[in-house]
């Protein structure tokens, strides 16, 4: 071997892989809170638009849509008499359940709901509140 070669050692080599590894696992660690943030937040979206989409429907094609929400099959429905408009499933850590209403209402022809109230949706991080308000069809989402 010839005397000025110069490269690293071995002890130096894995003082900085042990150190790469340490702050990649770190890193890892901090993902996880926010994939169910992006979880809850997609699914909350996503259940917006479906009602919308099932209450322009309504509209639209002057007929009854319903919504139905499957509380332990982790799914929602969004159907008219004989047509299926959404089937959607969601992630089991998100669950559905009534609150001043049951999990069963109705868009009418008009966009207007056949009942109001409040359904309650509960997730790893935050709960949110589902209301259907009398009148006109009106909805929203709410953290509490």
């Amino acid at each position: 071997m010839l005397l000025n070669q110069k490269g690293f050692t071995l002890i130096e080599s894995l003082i900085v892989l042990s150190i790469f590894l340490i702050i990649s696992s770190i890193t890892a660690f901090s993902i996880k809170p926010q994939y169910y943030s992006a979880t809850d937040k997609t699914f909350i979206s996503q259940l917006k638009a479906d009602l919308y989409y099932g209450q322009q429907y309504a509209i639209a094609n002057q007929m009854e849509v319903k919504v139905i929400f499957y509380e332990h099959e982790h799914m929602y429905l969004i159907s008219t008499g004989n047509k299926q408009l959404v089937e959607r499933h969601h992630s089991p850590t998100i669950t559905v359940t009534q609150g001043t209403i049951q999990l069963v209402f109705k868009f009418n022809s008009n966009g207007n709901v056949d009942r109001f109230g409040t359904l309650y949706i509960r997730t790893q991080q935050k709960n949110y509140r589902l209301t259907l308000l009398i009148g006109k069809g009106r909805f929203y989402v709410m953290e509490e």
